[in-house]
Formats: C-alpha cells, structure tokens, sequence
C-alpha cells in the first residue's frame, strides 16, 4: 500500500500536469527564474506499526531545514525538479525503556505507569536528509502568488541519537544504539498557496530492528510527520 501511495501522487501530478499544458502560451518569452529554494518546517511526530501496548506521551514534534536545487523542465518553468540537502530535529516521548545488557546489546521494555514511577521518558533524533521532488506551481516571474503541490522521496540518514529517562531511582541516558536503523527512507507531499503550506512525510523503513523484551514483538516504529512548511527564494 505505501508504495501504490507513491504511484498515486505521480499519476496524480502528471494529470495536472497535461491540463497545465494546454493552457501554456508557448509565445511567452521565457525566463531563468527558479522557485522556492529555501524551506524551513516544523511538525508533529506520531509513531506508527508498534507494538499495543506501547503508546506516546506528551508532545513529540521536530524542526527541519534546508536547501532545494529547483530545475525547471518545461518551458513555463512551472513544472520542476528539485533535489535538496536539509536536517530536521525530533522528539519523542514514550513508555519504552531503551536500556542495554552485560554485552552492550540494545533492551527493549514496555513500561507500565502503575508499576513504574518515571518524571521523563524520551528519545531524539538528529537526521540529514536529501529530498527528492517532482514540482508543480502556477507561479510566474511576475506573480509571487501562487498554489504549489511537490511531491517525492526523502532519503536520510540518523546521525545522532539519544535516549533520556529519568525516575526517582535512576537516570538514564544513551547515543548509540546497535539496533537503531540509521538509514531513513520515505515519501512526502507539501501543498497550498503562497506563505501557508501543509507537508505530510511518511517514514516507512522502521527506526529499531529489535523485539521487545517480555512479548518478543518487533519494536518497529515508523515515522508519520504532518506539519507546515515555508519556502523562500
């Protein structure tokens, strides 16, 4: 299903793209002009396909950024694109106690709150990302105002990580976790009109190749972001 989600979009786009084209006045003079090359974003982080017994708690959100290389390949210049390089930030709060064994190896427990007394329990992660888009808009070099859909890949990978859990018997705290999958992968969409834009990105490739340690059930964890994003010049 995640990957018929991909087919959808670029059907979807490419139809638009069509109607865009009978439209175009091919006697417009053209231009060198290049679209929203900046992006800045923020969003809420939930976690999906994990065990049912664990569940999040409080507020897990992230920042991202980054830069956008925008190639136009018509010459309307309203279809584009883009491959970037950006970082986003993350947070997540949980009831899963990450801790490790006598041999360093990663164990996965759910925590009860009516056995177990915590004040915070949480993870970060710290991604570089390389996004990948198939770019629609309705801009022109004259027009600032414009509706936009981009659609593509992200490809990423987790290069500091760090878990927190404090109770009033213990701290705990670790950045390196051997059954962390550090290599992300994933599918995202951003549409809307001018300075307001909505951006969904779904992270299909799970964050811990582990089991949890009473029920053996993988810990899995995929990723779904939904938030908004803001693209500069």
């Amino acid at each position: 299903m995640k990957y018929l989600f991909v087919v959808f979009l670029f059907i979807s786009l490419s139809g638009l793209a069509q109607e865009q084209t009978e439209r175009i006045d091919l006697s417009t003079p053209d231009s060198l002009y290049r679209e929203d090359q900046l992006y800045f974003g923020f969003h809420i982080n939930l976690m999906n396909n994990i065990p049912e017994a664990l569940s999040q708690s409080g507020l897990s959100g992230g920042i991202m950024g980054g830069f956008i290389r925008d190639m136009p390949i018509n010459k309307r210049r309203n279809w584009a694109i883009g491959l970037g390089a950006g970082l986003s930030a993350n947070t997540y709060g949980h009831n899963l106690l990450i801790t490790k064994d006598e041999n360093s190896r990663g164990v996965f427990q759910v925590l009860d709150r009516d056995v177990t007394e915590y004040s915070s329990n949480r993870f970060s992660t710290y991604i570089a990302e390389v996004p990948i888009q198939l770019r629609w808009r309705t801009s022109t070099p004259e027009d600032p105002s414009f509706y936009r859909i981009y659609a593509g890949f992200t490809l990423g990978y987790l290069y500091h990580f760090r878990t927190n859990f404090k109770s009033p018997e213990q701290s705990i705290r670790y950045s390196s976790i051997s059954e962390l999958n550090r290599w992300r992968t994933g599918v995202h969409i951003s549409f809307g009109s001018n300075f307001v834009n909505f951006h969904v990105q779904y992270n299909f490739n799970p964050l811990f190749d582990a089991q949890i340690q009473d029920s053996q059930e993988d810990v899995g964890i995929e990723i779904l972001k939904f938030g908004f994003i803001f693209y500069m010049l």
